[in-house]
């Protein structure tokens, strides 16, 4: 499907990959990796054309369709949802104008017999059957179908796209993607900003997408659940792993090893020809012993080994006061927008040493509760912070606020206290910031760079609670190890926003899940967390009917089985029957529904079927009825789990 062959890039000196040649084909699901910085993003923005290699070529078929998810989006704030989702049918709305421009030229000529008369019509009657293929202009039912299937509420398809959140934005950029439908997909880290639930959303259209797909993702999980292929960028040179990531780790460190062997090898070859040529230099009668060395020692190519590997990365956050027992206390917390209520009666208490995550769809609060906390934003309610706190705050776009015309150096050694100022460079090296990296520019930077750096200056900070929103953005999975290790050594108090599984698998003790306005609370780790709420999967977070209450609530005690009589519990259980029933009886029709639906999409597809006003009548009516069922499933299975909870 695209062919690859004998790449070259350079930015400066040094070539950022060189004689690069692989092939994607159908169906491939690949994952791109590398250290920041080794050249991912441009690689992929090479495949899809919006730049070009210095040297080398890559070959797609003219029919070959390719949908490019950069990693920093531009959307217009003067559109709407819909009208931004619209912009996938660009190349249908180009066709109809073609279409309707032949169709007048057609009706204003009369020369019937002529060839080119002849030669119209049969542009036109492929153009036609070509279009009417494509779904004709019954891409505006289409285009809500996935839309609501991405979470948006047919309420949000007119808000302008400015009110909306990244995560949210990212799947704007998805829907138009997956509308376009290409042969090919590239995409550059697209779990970065999104929810849990909009990940594990990924995850299952990939799996069942018929596009080959190339990534550049660091969320671990993501890449195991998604890829079948890996290919490394190391040292300039492009690497295929026909393999997973995990079994890709492993081959890696085998291959690490086998290259190690190589470079001691040679080190020891050059060693030994250097000191023969040392010795006999002057020696007449070595004379074309040591010529015959020179030659050799200017052919040996050097083995190279990749700087991630050879960095030991190994940091811990500076001694500190000890905070109080109670870093955070929140009684009757409120946020308001004007008239929307962001959350209410958040009642929490952060004991010291513990590592909680905040978990939930995008725009649930998540950030805005961290904001609060840090006194940036006003709310209602109590908030109380420790006695001798200190918060160290890693926000979303720290690493936007970097001063971009200062060095790596300088930008650590403006924050660097004490003897810390000594240690500079060997902490710099720690995250691949060593030698000449030191003295590059903040502008210049990767996003992954900036973020890494924006962690090293937390890292010299001195805190006893530590709060990181979405810290894992851009890093490399190295960098995420240290990170995690580095937080599960801290002493202090530790709040994590993050959508990372793996990341905070292991890390956090606690979970607070921000949904419907309340935060509720949820002792143990985060897959703990999962089991607690009876889901098999993350995606499913936020889609059913929380079988949670405030934690005020949850934390009183149920009425005990035994005090109540007979009488009274035959008449609960006869409750959670009905309520049961009722939910079996929704279930089935909303199968039904959903089934016929399905028919319906099949010949929607088709040219009649596009065309039949009675199809599409139909299609409407079940679709509301399908709406109103789901409606009815979500408030009898609420009350039927509130039942169960209640008299358990």
């Amino acid at each position: 499907m695209i062919s690859v062959e004998s790449l070259k890039v350079e930015f400066g000196v040094k070539p950022l990959f060189h004689d690069a040649s692989f092939v994607v084909n159908d169906r491939d699901r690949i994952a791109l990796v590398g250290k920041n910085g080794a050249g991912k993003s441009t690689l992929l923005k090479i495949l899809c054309g919006l730049q070009k290699p210095t040297s080398g070529t890559v070959s797609i078929p003219t029919d070959t369709t390719i949908g490019y998810l950069p990693q920093v989006m531009v959307l217009q704030d003067d559109t709407t949802v819909r009208d931004e989702a619209r912009k996938a049918f660009s190349e249908r709305t180009r066709m109809k104008e073609q279409l309707d421009k032949m169709e007048q030229q057609l009706a204003e000529r009369n020369d019937y017999e002529s060839e080119e008369y002849t030669n119209l019509v049969e542009r036109f009657t492929q153009e036609h059957d070509r279009y009417m293929m494509m779904g004709a202009g019954n891409y505006e039912a289409e285009l809500e179908r996935t839309l609501t299937g991405l979470g948006f509420l047919r309420s949000d398809l007119d808000r302008p796209t400015s009110e909306f959140s990244g995560g949210w934005r990212m799947r704007i950029e998805l829907a138009k993607i997956l509308l376009r439908r290409p042969d090919v997909l590239l995409l550059d880290e697209p779990t970065n900003h999104l929810d849990i639930e909009s990940i594990q959303w990924l995850e299952q259209f990939l799996a069942t997408s018929p596009s080959a797909v190339v990534l550049v993702s660091h969320d671990r999980a993501f890449i195991n659940n998604v890829t079948n292929r890996t290919i490394e960028i190391s040292c300039g040179q492009i690497v295929d792993y026909k393999v997973k990531y995990d079994e890709y780790v492993v081959l890696r460190a085998e291959r690490r090893e086998q290259q190690l062997r190589a470079y001691e090898n040679q080190q020891k070859e050059i060693a030994d020809i250097k000191d023969f040529i040392e010795r006999f230099r002057y020696k007449p009668t070595k004379a074309v012993q040591v010529q015959s060395r020179i030659k050799q020692l200017a052919k040996i190519v050097p083995i190279e080994i990749d700087e991630v590997d050879r960095s030991a990365m190994h940091l811990k956050f500076p001694p500190c006061l000890r905070s109080g027992d109670f870093p955070v206390i929140c009684e009757d917390v409120r946020k308001d927008y004007g008239h929307h209520t962001v959350f209410d009666q958040v009642t929490l208490t952060i004991r010291r040493g513990e590592k909680v995550a905040f978990v939930g769809k995008n725009g649930e609060g998540k950030s805005t509760l961290v904001k609060c906390i840090m006194g940036e934003i006003p709310f209602s309610g109590h908030l109380k912070i420790g006695h001798q706190v200190q918060i160290g705050y890693f926000a979303q776009n720290q690493a936007q606020l970097l001063d971009e015309n200062l060095t790596v150096y300088d930008t650590i050694d403006y924050v660097a206290k004490g003897d810390v100022r000594m240690r500079i460079n060997d902490i710099l090296g720690a995250f691949m910031f060593g030698g000449e990296a030191s003295e590059k520019k903040v502008k210049v930077l990767s996003g992954g760079e900036r973020s890494r750096l924006a962690i090293i200056r937390l890292l010299l900070e001195p805190v006893n609670l530590l709060i990181l929103d979405e810290p894992t953005n851009h890093l490399d999975m190295p960098s995420k190890d240290v990170l995690k290790e580095a937080v599960k050594a801290f002493d202090g108090t530790a709040i994590i926003v993050s959508h990372d599984r793996e990341f905070l698998d292991g890390l956090v003790t606690k979970v607070y899940e921000f949904g419907g306005g309340r935060v509720r609370e949820h002792l143990g780790g985060i897959y703990d967390f999962l089991r607690s709420r009876q889901i098999d999967s993350l995606n499913q977070l936020g889609t059913s009917s929380p079988a949670v209450q405030p934690m005020e609530e949850s934390r009183q005690e149920q009425p005990s089985a035994n005090k109540q009589n007979y009488e009274e519990r035959r008449e609960q259980q006869k409750r959670v029957r009905k309520m049961e029933k009722n939910v079996k009886e929704c279930e089935t029709k909303i199968e039904q529904l959903e089934a016929r639906i399905n028919e319906l999409d099949a010949l929607l597809c088709t040219p009649e079927g596009a065309s039949d006003m009675k199809i599409v009548g139909e299609y409407t009516d079940i679709k509301k009825q399908l709406d109103a069922e789901v409606e009815k499933w979500e408030q009898y299975s609420e009350q039927l789990e509130e039942l169960q909870q209640l008299f358990t």
